[in-house]
């Protein structure tokens, strides 16, 4: 039987700082949005310096990694000509990301969140998505 795991606020949170550590480490203001497991917002923050156009995108992705279980950047290759989910990036009304910074959380290997990140490279945002799913992690045990 499924069990439906859902965050809260805490939780998500937790997200944000871990994420919001990391982002501080590296030295670029983030945007940091959280979903639930269905992919609908539940929590954001635009550190100081956050790139306005990184709102969406950031929101977006936590979307994509939630709703699709999916994490961003294993779209991308995919995504591209000739390859078998070519043109998925116009789905959902364009919201379904196709670069990284948008994973999904587990939780006994269940999809109960998405975190999206934005305004640094696709690499410093995944890296700071991971930071914040290990710091939230970090805290349940």
């Amino acid at each position: 039987m499924l069990t439906i795991r859902r965050i809260d606020q805490a939780d998500a949170r937790l997200l944000i700082e871990g994420a919001r550590a990391k982002a501080t480490a590296i030295g670029v203001p983030m945007c940091i949005a959280v979903t639930d497991e269905s992919g609908n917002l539940v929590a954001f923050e635009r550190m100081d310096g956050g790139k306005i156009t990184s709102i969406t995108i950031a929101i977006d992705k936590a979307f994509t990694a939630a709703a699709a279980k999916k994490a961003t950047h294993e779209y991308g290759a995919a995504s591209q000509p000739g390859s078998p989910a070519y043109g998925i990036n116009s789905a959902v009304s364009g919201r379904l990301m196709v670069v990284g910074g948008g994973l999904p959380v587990l939780v006994d290997g269940e999809v109960v969140a998405g975190i999206g990140i934005s305004s640094g490279t696709p690499g410093q945002d995944q890296e700071c998505a991971q930071a914040g799913i290990d710091f939230f992690l970090s805290k349940r045990s």
